[in-house]
């Protein structure tokens, strides 16, 4: 069979088992949806009667209080946004500067931007092929060959940058090998900031997800498995910087009844109190969503267990995934296989997606330093990404 003919083939196969798992006709089926209710419904309307829209309302801070227990921190501080909430973490840490900041190279761009809105660097290192996180043992060798401790800190030998961070992303909510990642921190003296954004409810053998490092953000974007709408937030047990964070996301303005007194350039990055009602009454729901997710993603599984031409990813030994978005890799790393199948599945009323392209790939990212990322470059490849709102397990066939 030739190149043309083999695409056809896997491109047919994957329509066909999405077929047999959803029904056709009842779609189209989107990638990620929310599933709101009355009670999301009757919050919002609770702190529209209050009066309270913006991030002086009561709703926040119980948003907070009820994320940080979901999460098992301390303490949990809300935002505008993931995006915010990394940049913020940096910012207030000290990190910036023309610092570096060690990311994969596979991730959504929010990840670099980010770096680079603290004014860091973003440095790219390569995936694991299996977790599709950061290479923690590839990493340990990258960091030998290129650290040097110098002045008290880790350097970069070909640029001279100070190496602040690693930041590692738990790519569509696994977490893969965190106590590795956490040696190699450990080794380099390195803090570790999460980005967290796809993983809220995901855990691991090792330690908590979001406990890893110094603080996690999250993402409560329409398409994460918890929504405020658009929003974010940084959990810690920290509480100092926790209050730091609080305070430089609030403009940095001193508490008083009446006066305008700020001690630094903050800011304006708290979520409001619509928002947060929003995301008081899905977090209620937690529960349910990842109960749902998970049925899902083991028919997926299923599915796809004797499949010639693709494979399911599935958790990593040691992780309970959230399976914020499933996801299946083509056996050969062929672009226009994948092209062709996600014509296809679109045709057939299932809205697939790639994964993201490489950050290196990206002209706005293709001049920041980086190991060599034939792992990052082979997974774009070969990722598609499937329907996974909670609410299609109700549809399995």
């Amino acid at each position: 069979m030739n190149a043309i003919a083999q695409a056809s083939a896997a491109a047919s196969e994957i329509v066909k088992i999405l077929q047999g798992l959803l029904p056709p006709g009842r779609g189209p089926y989107q990638l990620h949806e929310p599933e709101l209710t009355e009670r999301e419904r009757g919050l919002v309307n609770e702190a529209m009667a209050e009066g309270f829209v913006s991030y002086a309302g009561r709703h926040v801070g119980i948003f907070e209080q009820a994320l940080a227990r979901a999460c098992g921190t301390r303490e949990a501080v809300a935002v505008v946004s993931g995006t915010a909430a990394l940049q913020v973490i940096l910012h207030t840490l000290g990190i910036g500067n023309g610092d570096e900041v060690l990311c994969p190279s596979l991730t959504f761009v929010a990840t670099a931007n980010a770096i680079v809105h603290a004014g860091a660097v973003p440095h790219f290192v390569d995936s694991h092929p299996d977790h599709l996180g950061l290479d923690s043992g590839r990493l340990r060798s990258y960091l030998r060959e290129i650290g040097a401790s110098r002045d008290g800190a880790l350097r970069n030998r070909r640029t001279g940058r100070r190496i602040a961070a690693i930041m590692p992303v738990h790519v569509f909510g696994h977490v893969g090998r965190p106590r590795e990642l956490c040696d190699v921190a450990a080794e380099f003296g390195l803090p570790i900031i999460e980005d967290a954004t796809e993983a809220l409810g995901s855990m691991s053998d090792f330690c908590p997800v979001m406990r890893m490092g110094v603080a996690a953000a999250l993402s409560f974007n329409g398409n994460k498995i918890v929504t405020t709408g658009g929003g974010g937030a940084i959990v810690t047990d920290d509480v100092a910087l926790a209050g730091r964070l609080r305070h430089v996301t609030t403009t940095a303005k001193r508490p008083h009844p009446w006066r305008f007194d700020h001690d630094e350039v903050g800011f304006n990055y708290r979520l409001p109190n619509l928002n947060a009602a929003l995301g008081l009454a899905q977090l209620e729901r937690l529960e349910d969503f990842l109960r749902r997710k998970r049925s899902l993603a083991l028919a997926y599984r299923d599915a796809f267990a004797h499949d010639a031409c693709w494979d399911f990813i599935d958790e990593p030994p040691g992780c309970r995934s959230n399976f914020w978005l499933n996801a299946v890799k083509a056996r050969d790393a062929d672009g226009a296989l994948l092209e062709e199948a996600l014509g296809s599945l679109h045709a057939a009323g299932y809205r697939c997606r790639p994964c993201w392209t490489p950050m290196h790939q990206l002209a706005i990212h293709a001049g920041h330093p980086r190991d060599a990322l034939p792992v990052a470059e082979d997974l774009a490849r070969r990722i598609i990404c499937l329907p996974s709102s909670a609410r299609l397990s109700e549809y399995l066939q």
